[in-house]
This record gives structure tokens, C-alpha cells and sequence, in this order.
């Protein structure tokens, strides 16, 4: 909803302008938007006993996976309110996952998916079912190293899809029914401007994407060692915990296990026909030259993702 006032407020004057409306019109207008964008504030004040937790998120995104998966194990109930992709980062310098957090009357926002498993540890640790997310120092370090993958196969995917127009709007969620229309409507429009700030923001060249790859594909060689002894958890515990979920969020958009994203998520992978060529190449190579993490990945899909679902 702010980006929904923020745009109304830029084109206020121009609609002024254009209609050329007296000054008693104006008047009004602008009260009428200023009510409006004070009853957003007062929304927050209006009791939702079932509702401790919001969640902002965008349709394909491993880093929103990551904080979904762990919120489902954990077992909080959230609300999800799906973004079209990229508008917020860049009109409004706001990235996804963002989890709004209500403490009586107050909604507080975090952002930043490590710092909102923080927070959920945080508010959590005294129950036992959160002992999976607690910040230990080994686990911590393995995180930062998923994140640093999950930037890398940002550059590596846009690097594939910019020049994609159709595929590039698939994944910011025009076929997803939770986006509103007016956002999906806002992309389309911007498509162009998007592509270009996408190119200079991610340094899109043929060199930056071949270095991303390389980076990749050593994380992948050496997370297919760690996983050939058996191990239950890619951190080497005897459970799992936040890297695995962590893990299989960053790896699961290219691997596109069954129940990623959970239930609603039926418009999150890209087919076969949408992949650029050379795009499509490497991930059938990345499945076949990593077995074992296909398989840990898919086998964490395969559990229920809400403790309450197990049998």
C-alpha cells in the first residue's frame, strides 16, 4: 500500500495540471488522499488476533524461501502478501523478504532474510520446536555462505533473462493471482526502465556472469562432498536446522522440487520452454554432475513443511 500512495502523490499534480482544476477541487483531492493514507495508519490499530506475523515476499525468490520454510517448521501462523517483483527494491529501496512483527498495537518491519531469522530466534528460543534456528557460530558461518551463492545465482539468472521479456515477467509474478493487478499492470509499463536498472545494478556482463557461475558451481562441488558421507544435515548435525532450509531455498528454484514455496506457489517455476537455451543446458548439468544435493534438496521438499502436517 505505500507504493499505492506514494504513486498516487506524484500524479496528483500532474491529474491537477492536465484537468486544470480550480483550487476548491485540489482542496479536496488532497484531503481525500491524506484520509486515505491516514487510514492505512489506523488499519494497524484494528485487532487481528490471528494475524501475529506479515510477511512480504515475491513470488520466485530464494531468499523469501528461506525465511517461508522456517517460519512454516517453526510453526507460526503469517500472513503472506505477494509483491510483483522488483518494484519495491527499486522505487521504494525496499527488498524482499520483509516481516512485519505485531506487539499489541504496533507493527514493527524487519528485512533482510538472516536478520529475520534472527528475530524469530529471538521472540522463539524458549520453545523448543525453534531449536533449529539458533545462531550457533558454525551455523552462522555456513549461512553467509549460502547467502553469498544466493546473490551469485542472481547475476547468473538475470544474466539469462534480461533480454527475455516474456520469461522476465513471469517471474515477477504476472501470472501470480496474489499479485494485485495495479502492480502487474506497473511492471509491464516499466518493463524497459526495470531491464536497465536490472543491467546496471547486477553489472550484467559475460564476464561477471561467468565468475558468478564459477562460484556457484565450486559451492556445489563442495556441498556434494559434504552430503557423500550421508549426513542428515548439510552443517554435519545429527537435524537439521536454518542452513538446510536456507540451503534448499537458494538451490530450489533450479532444482524445482515438489511443495516448494508450499500449497499457493503454482506459477513460481519457469518450464522447460521459458529457459534461455544455455540456461537450460546448465541446470541439466548441474543435476546430473550433483546428485546428492538434488537429492537432499528434494528430500527436504518430500517433509511436510508445517510440524503439524507430520504423521
Amino acid at each position: 500500500m505505500p507504493l499505492l500512495v506514494f504513486a498516487l502523490l506524484v500524479l496528483l499534480p500532474v491529474v491537477v495540471a492536465a484537468l486544470d482544476f480550480g483550487v476548491l477541487v485540489t482542496i479536496i483531492l488532497v484531503a481525500a488522499l491524506l484520509a486515505f493514507a491516514w487510514s492505512r495508519v489506523l488499519s494497524g490499530f484494528r485487532e487481528r488476533p490471528d494475524c501475529t506475523y506479515r510477511l512480504e515476499t515475491i513470488q520466485a525468490s530464494h531468499y523469501v524461501e528461506k525465511v517461508r520454510l522456517c517460519m512454516d517448521r517453526l510453526g507460526v501462523p503469517y500472513v503472506e502478501e505477494r509483491w510483483a517483483a522488483t518494484l519495491g527494491a527499486f522505487y521504494l529501496g525496499r527488498t524482499v523478504p520483509r516481516l512485519h512483527a505485531r506487539t499489541g498495537n504496533v507493527w514493527s518491519s524487519i528485512g533482510n532474510s538472516s536478520d529475520i531469522l534472527r528475530y524469530l530466534w529471538a521472540m522463539h528460543a524458549n520453545e523448543t520446536r525453534a531449536a533449529f534456528l539458533e545462531p550457533t557460530p558454525e551455523r552462522l558461518e555456513l549461512e553467509s555462505k549460502i547467502d553469498r551463492v544466493g546473490s551469485m545465482l542472481q547475476v547468473w539468472l538475470y544474466h539469462h533473462l534480461l533480454d527475455h521479456p516474456d520469461t522476465l515477467l513471469h517471474v515477477w509474478g504476472v501470472k501470480d493471482p496474489a499479485v494485485p493487478a495495479w502492480q502487474k499492470a506497473a511492471i509491464r509499463i516499466l518493463l524497459p526502465v526495470q531491464q536497465r536498472l536490472i543491467r546496471k545494478s547486477f553489472r550484467n556482463t559475460d564476464e561477471n556472469a561467468d565468475k558468478a557461475m564459477h562460484r556457484i558451481e565450486e559451492f556445489l562441488d563442495e556441498s556434494e562432498a559434504r552430503l557423500a558421507d550421508g549426513r542428515k544435515s548439510l552443517s554435519g548435525e545429527d537435524t537439521l536446522n536454518f542452513t538446510d532450509f536456507a540451503f534448499a531455498g537458494i538451490l530450489g528454484l533450479w532444482i524445482r522440487p515438489e511443495n516448494y514455496g508450499g500449497p499457493n506457489h503454482h506459477h513460481v517455476f519457469l518450464e522447460d520452454s521459458m529457459m534461455p537455451t544455455a540456461m537450460l543446458e546448465t541446470v541439466e548439468r548441474w543435476r546430473q554432475d550433483h546428485p546428492k544435493t538434488v537429492a537432499f534438496v528434494e528430500a527436504l521438499y518430500a517433509m511436510p513443511r508445517k510440524p503439524d502436517d507430520d504423521d
